[in-house]
């Protein structure tokens, strides 16, 4: 993990689709400022988000239109929404 300026990191790990696993960097905005919710516990939140090519982890599916191109690109965005909650 690495601090890119307030509220910005990145992060590294290994995902997994299909059995073959590549290393991707994660950029997070956040966490957000802790809150306490009406319940009593604090919460926090943060995004995370990455783009992959699918052709790395063999998802080489793809149907022609009549007109030319595509369905599916090759690169796919990956986005992250998390809420971490911590009881009182």
């Amino acid at each position: 993990m690495t601090v890119e300026g307030a509220g910005k990191l990145k992060i590294a790990g290994d995902l997994t689709i299909k059995g073959i696993t590549k290393q991707v960097t994660l950029d997070v905005e956040g966490p957000t400022q802790e809150i306490k919710d009406i319940w009593g516990s604090r919460r926090i939140g943060a995004t995370a988000t990455t783009t992959i090519n699918r052709r790395d982890f063999n998802i080489v599916y793809n149907r022609m239109l009549e007109a030319g191109g595509a369905v599916v690109g090759d690169q796919v965005s990956i986005t992250l929404d998390m809420e971490l909650t911590r009881n009182q």
